[in-house]
This record gives structure tokens, sequence and C-alpha cells, in this order.
């Protein structure tokens, strides 16, 4: 007992009560001025985002402006934070310059594990210098199809339509279908069977296209009667294609659809109570 005393007196406290009040001082304060600088940064970057795309007037290049906002936040988060570990190591007392130096393999092992990161970080530079996609967009990376919400330095963000939040890594994105960029096709299958009046559904289907089209501006091409078709499982279906804008190809197919129907039924012909829709992509 009398030598763990000895040993307890040995040390500062004071000194080291002192030295210890002066390290949490310096970090509390080089916490706040950087919180002060990333609250600025933000404001900053906002506003001038927000000045720019007041001048633009496309929707693609709106999106565009949305996705470069996006990484530009990320990377300035990314940097304050890197300051701010830089700062409390460093006031630790911990030597960051010659531990970095001096640690080869330690070195070699982080330039490994960060191959990853830096390869997310030149994939999503050249996604944007591409423009292969932006925020809003509706894309199919590999399996998983939706909205991008965001695109970062690491990964990219997609909305699928039942709400779920995928995370994508950029290193990842190899093939991208993006359904936001050209015309899409919307197919409509309406189904007949062999004794169906054909003649009286196709005069039904061009009046249907000559009136109840003209109403949806989304469609950017006339539809188009392909005539009756043999479906791989026996069925017969008459098949209209038409062309609309991006995202508005499920709308239009259902609309058209219960206008056929509703036409023909109004008509007093009886078609068959299955059928089948497709929305096949350019």
């Amino acid at each position: 007992m009398t030598h763990f005393v000895r040993f307890i007196h040995h040390f500062d406290w004071q000194s080291i009560g002192e030295q210890a009040a002066t390290t949490i001082f310096q970090l509390i304060l080089v916490s706040v001025g950087l919180l002060l600088v990333n609250w600025l940064g933000k404001k900053i970057i906002r506003h001038l985002f927000k000045r720019y795309k007041a001048t633009q007037i496309t929707p693609g290049t709106a999106n565009r402006v949305d996705t470069i906002f996006t990484l530009v936040m990320n990377i300035f988060q990314y940097t304050v934070l890197f300051f701010w570990i830089y700062a409390l190591l460093s006031f630790m007392g911990v030597p960051v310059g010659t531990l970095v130096a001096g640690a080869g393999i330690f070195s070699l092992a982080l330039g490994l594990g960060a191959q990853g990161f830096v390869s997310d970080i030149v994939t999503g530079a050249f996604i944007l210098m591409e423009e292969q996609i932006n925020v809003g967009d509706a894309v199919k990376i590999g399996t998983i199809e939706g909205t991008v919400s965001a695109i970062g330095i690491r990964t990219t963000q997609v909305v699928s339509a039942d709400g779920t939040l995928n995370f994508i890594p950029n290193r990842n994105i190899t093939i991208v279908s993006n359904k936001s960029r050209n015309e899409m096709r919307a197919l409509v299958q309406i189904p007949i069977v062999p004794d169906s009046p054909i003649d009286d559904i196709n005069a039904i289907i061009e009046t249907v296209n000559q009136t109840v089209a003209s109403k949806f501006p989304a469609i950017t091409q006339a539809p188009t009667n392909l005539g009756t078709v043999p479906l791989p499982d026996g069925k017969l279906v008459i098949q209209v294609v038409t062309f609309t804008q991006p995202g508005e190809q499920s709308t239009v197919q259902h609309e058209l659809l219960s206008a056929y129907l509703k036409a023909i039924s109004d008509a007093d012909i009886t078609l068959p109570t299955i059928y089948r829709t497709d929305t096949p992509n350019v």
C-alpha cells in the first residue's frame, strides 16, 4: 500500500490537470471553429448552387446541378471531418506526420484498403463527367431499379418503387440503364378470341387513337396498331404501341388500355376476362 501511495504521489497531478484542461479547451475551440466552418461552408455552397440553378431552364440541367451539389457537399463534409480527426490526434500528442511516414506496413494496409474508396471516387467522377445519370433519373443498375436520389463520392443512392433506399458503391456500377433520357415505348395488348370481330375492334382502336390519345401530352408519337399477335401462352392480342416522355410510359399504357376496353365494351363486344400488358424499354 505504501509503495502504491508513493507511486501516486510521484506524478505532478497539477501539471497533468493543467495539460489536460488545455488540451480539452483547445479541442473544444477547434471543434466549435470547424462546426462554424461546416455551417458557413454549407450555407455558402447551398446559396451558390441555388443561385446557379435559378438560371437553368431544362429539367435535365437542373438534375445535373443537384447531382454536382450533392457531390460537392459530401467532399466538403469529409474534408472538415479529416481536419477534425487530425486536430484531435495532434492535441492528444500523437505524431500524425511521423506515424504515417514511418508505419510502412500500416501505410501499405491502409493503401490496399483504400483502393475501393479511390475506385468509388474515380467511378463517381466519370459518372458525372459522362453524364450517365443525374439525380431524379429513373435507372436500372444491376438488379436494382428505381429513381436516383443522390450521388456521393462513395455511393449512389437509388430509391426503389416500394420505397427501399439502396446504397450502391460507385465501383460496383458497371452497366447503367437510364430510362430518363430517350422516349419510352408503351405497349398495350388487347385480348381477343379467334371469333372476335377484329375489323370492328380495329375501327374502335383507331377512333380511340384519334380522340383519347390527343388528351395525353406525354405521348410523343401517335399510337400505332400493330395488328393481331399470338402470345407464347397461346392467347391472341391486338397490340398497340406508342412512345412517351421518359417515366410516363406506365401511366399512358394504363390510360389507353382503359379507354380501349371501355370503348369496346360500349360497342357490346365481349373480350376475354384475362389479359396481359407489358412495357418494354427502348
